[in-house]
Parts: structure tokens; sequence; C-alpha cells
């Protein structure tokens, strides 16, 4: 996809909302507006159904009960009140909170307050170097204090689809409580299972092409009532999350799962990790040093290249590219700040190879051309750099 001839290559920061899912918002602006919390009438009445069915499309993608599901703003707001929800009613004896270390930045900082407000002792579990979660790590780590474990499916910078039911079977030993942020792994994976091994999951909409600013969190039934809120009001949605409950933007993020569930979106995965492996060849074909940080094959995000490009500067090459390419350094979640990547850090790299690493994404509207214009504009600003020219124009 591109605009104004930009090449994006951002997609797990964001993706455009797929046409189909603004069609089916479309009437929920203006003409289908009701508040479904209002109970005396037939307009409240219909805003409210249309919010049940989007509330059955998101369970179905993960297996779930349409009760068993709180919409929130998003998968930051999820994960808040996943971690923040249990620490605020968990019993006395029940003080760690284990999370890996290549966490969202969300959950990290969550974590942190966390044990800062309520005394709680929080872990970080290791990861090998495409990763993975260091299993005989969280082994180690898990006994009967343990409240809960949050661990990402899909990681957000480098990619890394773990094993989520061997995760919960090492936790279920110890009836310890799994949080999930699936925000990336809604569109990398099959998700049809995932409320079956995770007691919480975290899902964002503007990761599977529906609008910013709504996302999702399963609560296992029988977990609800462990959850402390972290917004009052009027008790909407359970009891769990007050407000009201935005009906365009959930039934925007219930097509864009619907969209996903079929076939076609197992197939577009496939076609996505095809351009993928073909944008890293032809850079690897190149005389430049051009490695892949994280995992090979199909344990990685299928739209996900994170490269590092020995020898130069990520910031300097995608500074270059502008405005014919739009990619990144990391996750776009520190507010523009420059800071080296936790993740890449994590699975063992330096803080020069992190520097030098950029992290391309594409997805659904990504073209063959794009794929191939967009690695043939990265080699040639190498070349630039090379020849003592890294701020010439890009052709």
């Amino acid at each position: 996809m591109s605009g104004k001839n930009t090449i994006y290559a951002d997609y797990q920061a964001t993706t455009p909302v797929d046409r189909r899912v603004l069609k089916r918002m479309a009437p929920h602006w203006h003409e289908s507006f009701g508040n479904p919390h209002s109970s005396d009438h037939v307009v409240g009445w219909k805003a409210a159904e249309a919010v049940q069915k989007s509330m059955a499309s998101v369970a179905g993608l993960l297996g779930a009960d349409p009760d068993e599901i709180i919409f929130t703003s998003g998968a930051t707001e999820a994960n808040n009140l996943a971690l923040f929800g249990l620490a605020r009613r968990a019993p006395t004896n029940r003080q760690r909170i284990l999370v890996s270390v290549t966490e969202h930045k969300c959950v990290l900082a969550a974590a942190r307050a966390i044990e800062a407000w309520k005394g709680f002792t929080v872990e970080y579990i290791p990861v090998d170097h495409e990763g993975f979660i260091d299993l005989a790590a969280l082994a180690n780590r898990i006994d009967d204090t343990v409240l809960a474990v949050s661990i990402m499916a899909v990681n957000n910078e480098v990619g890394t689809i773990q094993d989520i039911p061997r995760i919960a079977a090492i936790l279920a030993r110890r009836d310890i409580l799994f949080h999930c942020d699936a925000a990336q792994a809604a569109y990398a994976m099959d998700v049809s299972e995932l409320a079956a091994h995770a007691d919480l999951i975290s899902l964002s909409g503007h990761k599977v092409y529906g609008p910013q600013g709504i996302g999702a969190l399963y609560i296992r039934r029988d977990v609800q009532e462990s959850i402390e809120p972290l917004i009052y009001g009027g008790g909407q949605q359970n009891g769990l999350r007050s407000g009201t409950t935005p009906v365009p933007l959930c039934i925007g993020m219930a097509a864009a799962v619907d969209i996903i569930r079929t076939d076609e979106g197992a197939e577009e995965r496939r076609r996505v990790a095809r351009q993928r492996d073909a944008f890293v060849e032809m850079l690897q074909g190149s005389r430049y040093p051009v490695a892949i940080n994280g995992p090979t094959g199909d344990r990685r995000h299928p739209g996900n290249a994170n490269l590092r490009f020995d020898g130069f500067v990520a910031q300097d090459i995608l500074g270059a590219l502008q405005p014919r390419l739009a990619a990144s350094t990391g996750a776009a979640c520190t507010s523009g700040i420059p800071e080296p990547s936790h993740v890449l850090r994590a699975i063992g790299l330096s803080v020069e190879q992190g520097d030098s690493s950029i992290r391309f994404s594409f997805g659904r509207f990504t073209t063959d051309e794009e794929i191939h214009e967009a690695a043939r504009l990265v080699i040639k600003r190498l070349e630039a750099t090379i020849k003592g020219n890294p701020d010439g124009p890009v052709i």
C-alpha cells in the first residue's frame, strides 16, 4: 500500500482500515446512532444488539463466549486492566507477577507500577537469541506465591511466535493465571483456540485493519470476579469497564476480525510471508551485510522483517528514505523518543547492533511491486552511504 508515492512498511505499528470495515461502521455514526445502554426504547435496543453481535465476533476469534469479551480503548488499556485488575484483588499469599523481558512497554510499565504501588514482586523471564521464552527458567520461577504470568503471543518488534500451549501447561500445574497480549497475534496466527490456554487475552482493533481507539480484553468467566475495574461509573460491561460502549468502533473491530477468521485470512498470511521472504532475499543478495533479528520460518509474524545493517545507522537510513518508504526502528510506543530497543537487547544484541536495526512490516495491501521497489530503495541508500553521500536523493 502506498500513498502519495510513499510505500508503507510499518503494518505492525498500525494497519489501514479495510474498506469493508468502514462500510460496516458507516451507518452507526448517524443513522443507527443509539446508546447501547439506553434500555427504554428501540433505538437503544438496536445499538445493544449490534454490540452483542460484535462481542460474539471477537469471542469467536478466540474460541470464547460473548460475555467474556470486554471492549476497551485498545490493547494498552486491556493490558492495564488485566494486570492492575488482578493485582488489586489478589490474595495476600500471591504477591508475585512474572513477565517476559520482551513484553510490550505498556505491560512492563504496568508491572513496574504495580510493584511500586502495592509492593508486589515483579520478575522477568528471559528469552533466547530468537526471542523465545526460556521455558526452564519459567518453570523454575513459578510456585504458589505467583499470581499471574504475562507473556505476549507474538512479539511486536522481532515477530517471535511463542508456544502458548506449552507455556499454559507449565502454569496450570500451579493454578497460575495466564495473561496473553495477543495484539499482534490476531493477524499473525490462528488464535481460534487461544482462550483454551490463556485466562486473559488482550486485543487491538488497529492491528487487524480495524479502527484505532478500540480493543478488547477476554476475561475467562470465572476469573471476572477477581478483576477490579480501572474505570468506574454506570457498571457497563459486567461492571468491569464503565462508560458508553462506542458502537461504531465495536462494529469496526468485529468486522475486521470477521475477515481474518475466513479462509481469506489464512491465505493472506501465506502471501504476506512470501512477500516478506522475497524482500529479505533481495536485500541479502546485495553486497551489503544484512542479518535477521529474531526467528526464521513459520514461528515468526508473517509480515515482520526486523533486519540489521551492521556498520550503518538505522535512523540515518530511514531519515534518508523519506518520504519514499515508511518503516521504523522499533515499536511505536515511546512518544517519538529514540531509545535502545529493550527487545533487541534482550535477545543479545549490542547497543550498536540495535541502532543498526530496522523493522519492516508488510500486510494486506502490500503489492509485489512495492516489495521490489522497497528493496531497491534500501539498497540505493546503502550504496549512497558507502559512497559518502548519505543525504543524497533516493531515486
